[in-house]
């Protein structure tokens, strides 16, 4: 009985890695991608859509109906800014926490505690710096002078450039898969920084 119990067992624990039925159906999304995609796979080939997961969209989003290519790339936009502010707000947790500072901001104190601290002349400033960056990209993010930008947050305006003219489409596809994993990953660093801070432990995740 309790061979038979234990056989039981093992096939029913064997089944959860077995592959599921996959089961598609035609959706909007498919017009802008290759004939008869599956669900959530239109953008297969976009910056972001990589191993191990492909295209991750377990709220369905990409499924909605209306949605187009055009808010997909607002939303990737959208997902880019937010990974390079996570990414300096990363390094700046990371410094101020290391005791460095501005000159005249040595009494700033580090993490959450800065907030109550920053004179609010400071605060003005940086407001008013951040609705000009927005303002000047407000239609089409990184377009300026006269510059057309390759993709949403392409913000070399004709100055800075590093040789990206020269790269070929697979290493630039490569090159832009890095930033946004790595504002993937640091969007999750901050978040993980300040939770830890709030539960009083941040000293022992810090050296």
């Amino acid at each position: 009985m309790k061979s038979a119990a234990l056989f039981l067992t093992l096939c029913s624990s064997a089944t959860a890695f077995a592959p599921s039925a996959q089961i598609t159906s035609s959706t909007s999304l498919n017009l802008f991608g290759p004939a008869g995609a599956p669900p959530n796979q239109a953008f297969a080939n976009e910056v972001g859509a990589q191993a191990p997961l492909g295209v991750f969209d377990p709220a369905g989003v990409l499924d909605s109906p209306g949605f187009n290519k055009e808010e997909f790339d607002r939303l990737r936009w959208v997902e880019l800014k937010h990974g390079r502010v996570a990414m300096l707000a990363v390094v700046g947790y990371l410094v101020t926490y290391a005791g460095v500072r501005f000159p005249g901001a040595g009494d700033i104190p580090a993490g959450f505690d800065a907030l109550g601290a920053i004179p609010g002349m400071v605060w003005a400033q940086m407001i008013a710096t951040w609705a000009l960056m927005e303002a000047a990209n407000s239609n089409t993010p990184g377009e300026l002078n006269g510059f057309k930008p390759e993709f949403p947050g392409d913000f070399r305006n004709g100055a800075l450039d590093f040789g990206w003219d020269k790269l070929d489409e697979a290493t630039k596809k490569r090159k832009r898969s890095i930033e946004l994993n790595n504002g993937r990953a640091a969007q999750m660093g901050i978040l993980g920084l300040m939770v830890h801070e709030k539960l009083g432990n941040i000293d022992s995740i810090l050296p």
